[in-house]
């Protein structure tokens, strides 16, 4: 019978392991579970008979691609999928999937208590600004900047939108105004919410330029990934306006220094805290687990991301 793990060095939550137990053995595979494991040695010995893996934030290298001689499919469990080497995936004809959609209204209602907390100079006990009124451009109108716009309108914040790869009239159908550029977007929004993955288009893209011509009162909100932000942009963006404001759940690899020298202005959670509801933890799983039943079934490829 095929064997699905899961590997998880952050654990899915107890709800979320029996309900994808529960998927796998009633398809008849057999379940293997792997925790909190000490090293990617760990990982790289369990995969060694997995027929399907499941994975939340885990390193899935060339190096666990080539240990897993039977692997035919890794689902993320998750939106991103930049820890899944793609092209290493490809050449041994494994399918990645991730699950996209699942996390998203954490994300989203995470974006927006980040901005509830800037606008509040980070509940300190000074007066601070109200989100109503004020503009919002969200960069990237995926699964996650819809459900954004969506909160974003219940505040009376004027939405804006940038994304290439969406129609416009799915964009303005929502009722967001739809800006033909990344530059439009900073030059008119006061609030930006980062959307966009990590990809080679798209590291170090949010850089001083950008920045720069965000109106005053600037506040950049990073849920997406810490690697589309240009750190030295982002220090010189500070040294030089001191309206603007960064809060991200992924703190960039400047962290001390900017917490050191701008900790009223910048604000970066301990961990990566998008999916970290119990709803999302469960969602995700299950998800993995019925795309897998799903490609070992009947060949779906439906969220196949590599080619």
């Amino acid at each position: 019978m095929p064997k699905v793990l899961v590997a998880t060095v952050k654990p899915f939550a107890p709800a979320a392991v029996n309900q994808i137990r529960e998927i796998i053995e009633k398809a008849g595979y057999e379940f293997a579970l792997l925790e909190k494991y000490g090293s990617q040695g760990d990982l790289i010995a369990a995969v060694a008979d997995a027929d399907a893996l499941i994975i939340r934030s885990d390193k899935v290298d060339s190096e666990v691609i080539n240990a897993a001689g039977k692997l035919k499919i890794v689902v993320r469990a998750g939106a991103g999928y930049d820890n899944i080497d793609l092209e290493a995936a490809s050449g041994k004809g494994v399918v990645a999937m991730n699950t996209p959609g699942q996390n998203s209204n954490a994300v989203a209602e995470l974006a927006q208590g980040m901005m509830v907390f800037m606008a509040r100079n980070q509940f300190n006990g000074t007066s601070g600004t109200e989100l109503s009124g004020k503009t919002l451009g969200i960069h990237a109108y995926g699964y996650v900047g819809k459900l954004v716009a969506k909160i974003a309108r219940g505040f009376d914040m004027d939405v804006y939108a940038f994304d290439p790869y969406i129609d416009r009239e799915v964009i303005e159908g929502d009722g967001v105004t739809c800006l033909d550029s990344a530059e439009a977007l900073y030059s008119t929004c006061q609030y930006i919410s980062l959307h966009i993955p990590a990809n080679d288009e798209t590291r170090g893209s949010i850089n001083h330029e950008l920045m720069s011509v965000m109106p005053e009162g600037a506040v950049l909100v990073n849920t997406a990934r810490k690697e589309v932000i240009d750190e030295d942009s982002l220090e010189k963006i500070f040294a030089g306006r001191p309206d603007f404001r960064y809060v991200s759940d992924i703190a960039p690899d400047n962290a001390v220094q900017l917490k050191e020298a701008y900790a009223d202005r910048c604000f970066f959670t301990p961990k990566k805290m998008g999916a970290q509801t119990s709803e999302a933890n469960i969602n995700a799983g299950v998800a993995a687990a019925n795309q897998i039943e799903a490609f070992l079934e009947t060949g779906d490829t439906t969220f196949q991301v590599n080619k």
